[in-house]
């Protein structure tokens, strides 16, 4: 097996743009180019606006070239919790995660961007009666407040015998999130935004007149700033307090696959599909014949984010859940392993406001951020430049800069692998 520093998806693109260096002025910075950072400048100079994006390493190369590829409408966490503590605003954020998926497939076809989409829709399955139960109750309320799905039955839907049914979302579906994310960068790149690679943001102040960008190789000025570096959010002072946890997602990919014996193991239909436990596993194909399989241990840190191969046991715990999942196919060998760094607020939902007069935040990732991060950050875009607020963003806006802490951290994560286990075993 081959353990990638970056992204099993694709290539390192050669060409970088240059470094920022000395003092620059403009209208708006925005820092972090992820998918989400590089539609929100991409907006803003659509809004004519004197537009400089700074990324500390390659724009679309972090968790944007590193997931899954899901383009999906999930809606945070258990729907149940948010119907209860978000009744105000539940079927608004329904609307904005289905908004989401619809906004990317429009963005798609707008840049003309060839990453392998294909519109097949997304399986939330249950792998136990009793998680059966739980998935249909939230599947109930989430359809009751719009959402685009149906409850199924697993044997109706071509898949494995080890996944039930649960909830089928119709719209959205799985692409190479890589081309993907290098697609949108081609398009920053074409546009009038004025970008830096390799170039990482040290501190940002508001002055009240303006804002300062203390970065890497010189100073920013503007006259507004848009933070859009999500698992990085913690490392700049002026982030409201609690914003994002850094959370390290690994992903293995299989050999190529023969289609026969995908259709021996009962996948059919070739529907992707996550699983409904605490922490998510996630099987989906790709289009070079392969299965990609994510998540179901995660990580946190208090030190420094940085790009390392995979850990050994956690891609282990992996090759586990598929041969737990996909008994017949045994002999299919795991091939790559590799790793990324989302942003996980409180709420695991994608939030936006201001965190000073002339600093917005929006953070979208979440584990939904292929879909989510590109369109937070062009409503934000929008209306930072006059607007009215849509009533998407409107979902998602915070009136004020905090947060409850977090339930993610090493100890929960660890708790939550462990009842996960538990429920299969009891499965």
């Amino acid at each position: 097996m081959q353990y990638y520093p970056h992204t099993g998806w694709v290539d390192r693109p050669t060409h970088l743009a240059a470094p920022f260096q000395g003092e620059h002025h403009c209208d708006i910075a925005v820092v972090g180019g992820g998918v989400g950072g590089m539609l929100t400048a991409l907006r803003l100079a659509e809004h004519g606006r004197d537009v400089a994006l700074l990324e500390s390493d390659l724009c679309g190369w972090g968790a944007s070239a590193r997931n899954a590829g899901y383009l999906s409408s999930a809606v945070g966490s258990d729907p149940r919790i948010l119907a209860k503590y978000y009744r105000d605003r539940f079927r608004g954020l329904v609307r904005f995660a289905d908004s989401a998926v619809r906004f990317t497939e429009d963005l798609m076809d707008h840049h003309s961007i060839d990453c392998d989409y294909e519109q097949t829709g997304i399986l939330a399955s249950a792998v136990t009666p009793s998680q059966l139960e739980a998935v249909k109750a939230g599947a109930r309320i989430l359809i009751d407040a719009g959402m685009d799905s149906v409850i199924v039955d697993g044997r109706d839907m071509g898949v494995p015998d080890a996944f039930l049914g649960g909830i089928y979302a119709r719209i959205g579906g799985i692409m190479n999130p890589g081309t993907f994310a290098l697609g949108i960068r081609d398009a920053v790149l074409a546009s009038d935004v004025t970008t830096f690679e390799q170039s990482r943001v040290l501190d940002v102040t508001d002055t009240g007149n303006s804002v300062t960008l203390d970065t890497s190789g010189g100073l920013v000025h503007a006259e507004k700033v848009v933070l859009t570096n999500n698992a990085h959010a913690n490392e700049l002072s002026i982030t409201p307090r609690w914003l994002a946890t850094p959370v390290r997602v690994t992903a293995i990919e299989t050999e190529q696959v023969a289609p026969g014996l995908l259709d021996a193991a009962g996948w059919t239909s070739r529907t992707p599909m996550v699983t409904r436990h605490m922490v998510m596993e996630s099987y989906r194909t790709t289009a070079r014949g392969t299965i990609v399989v994510t998540t179901r241990k995660l990580q946190t840190t208090r030190g420094k984010i940085d790009d390392r191969q995979p850990d050994q046991a956690i891609v282990a715990d992996l090759v586990r859940a598929f041969r737990t999942r996909f008994p017949t196919l045994h002999d299919v060998q795991p091939a790559k392993a590799w790793a990324g760094w989302i942003g996980m607020t409180p709420s695991v939902l994608p939030v936006a406001g201001y965190a000073s007069p002339r600093v917005v935040y929006n953070s979208a990732c979440n584990g939904h951020g292929l879909a989510q991060a590109p369109y937070l950050g062009s409503l934000v875009a929008d209306y930072i430049c006059g607007k009215d607020m849509h009533d998407d963003l409107r979902a998602v806006w915070r009136a004020k800069p905090k947060f409850a802490p977090g339930l993610v951290n090493s100890h929960t994560i660890k708790l939550a692998w462990m009842a996960d286990r538990f429920t299969d075993r009891r499965g």
